[in-house]
């Protein structure tokens, strides 16, 4: 029996990558999961696989306030409580500050940001009564700008400074706030990630081969929800990029640039 057994995780953008993988580990755990997606039709193929166990899914677009309160409160009418809540859901950008349509930007906002304070919102009093843990899946990207994801890394500096707020605020409440921050992971983001006028790029140069996989992310994920971390770093490259931003900004600068552009040409 896990320390999972019987608790209920809400994971929000569920059926695919990291948040699917955090799904299928849960209820491996024994725990009662929720999740949420855009996609009905991924979210019943993914409730498909788990034929049985207690997992409910609920067409949910996090950028809208309402769909998010619909989206606790049918997890509330089916559970009866939250334990933990995995702002998982997001989406991503590549295209140049001078390139980008303002509304790409500000659709990239309305997903990881919004849909993280959405979320957590209202959660919280149901967490509060639990003693939970809320999470805030952020990214590299919220330590340190990306060339070519302006909308991106905006999105994740803001929820990083949105959970430390909250954590500093639940501090003394029983209640646990952390952000985890994935390097690259073997993910949909990419391909589903934006593009200059906000469509789908379909497409990435990246090797996935040499990346963290979402299995993998996912266990450092609920490692760290077990033992209440306050933030968790993943890969060496990260990790590094982490380090050299805050006590070496400018030697970061040139490391960043020489990572994501070869010839004077950004890699998408």
């Amino acid at each position: 029996m896990s320390v999972f057994t019987n608790k209920v995780v809400v994971v929000t953008g569920g059926s695919e990558g990291i948040g699917k993988a955090l799904v299928d580990t849960f209820l491996d755990l024994g725990a009662k999961v929720a999740t949420c997606g855009r996609n009905y039709d991924k979210l019943y193929q993914l409730q498909s696989t788990h034929s049985g166990k207690p997992l409910l899914i609920h067409a949910t677009d996090v950028s809208k306030e309402q769909e998010c309160k619909n989206f606790i409160d049918i997890v509330i009418k089916n559970f009866g409580s939250i334990d933990v809540l995995i702002n998982n859901a997001g989406i991503s950008m590549r295209a140049l500050v001078k390139d980008v349509e303002l509304d790409t930007i500000r659709k990239v906002m309305d997903i990881n940001f919004w849909g993280t304070v959405y979320c957590s919102k209202f959660a919280l009093p149901h967490i509060l009564k639990t003693k939970g843990t809320i999470v805030g899946v952020s990214s590299i990207a919220g330590f340190r700008g990306l060339p070519g994801r302006s909308g991106y890394s905006a999105s994740k500096f803001a929820v990083n400074g949105f959970m430390e707020v909250l954590r500093t605020e639940m501090l003394h409440s029983g209640v646990n706030v952390m952000w985890v921050c994935p390097g690259f992971t073997t993910s949909n983001i990419r391909k589903a990630s934006l593009n200059a006028q906000g469509n789908s790029q379909g497409e990435s140069s990246m090797n996935e081969q040499e990346m963290m996989s979402a299995e993998e992310c996912a266990r450092h994920i609920i490692k760290a929800i077990e033992k209440r971390k306050r933030t968790l770093i993943l890969t060496s490259t990260g990790k590094k990029t982490v380090f050299l931003n805050k006590f070496f900004p400018n030697i970061a600068d040139k490391f960043t640039y020489k990572f994501f552009y070869k010839n004077n040409e950004l890699i998408k």
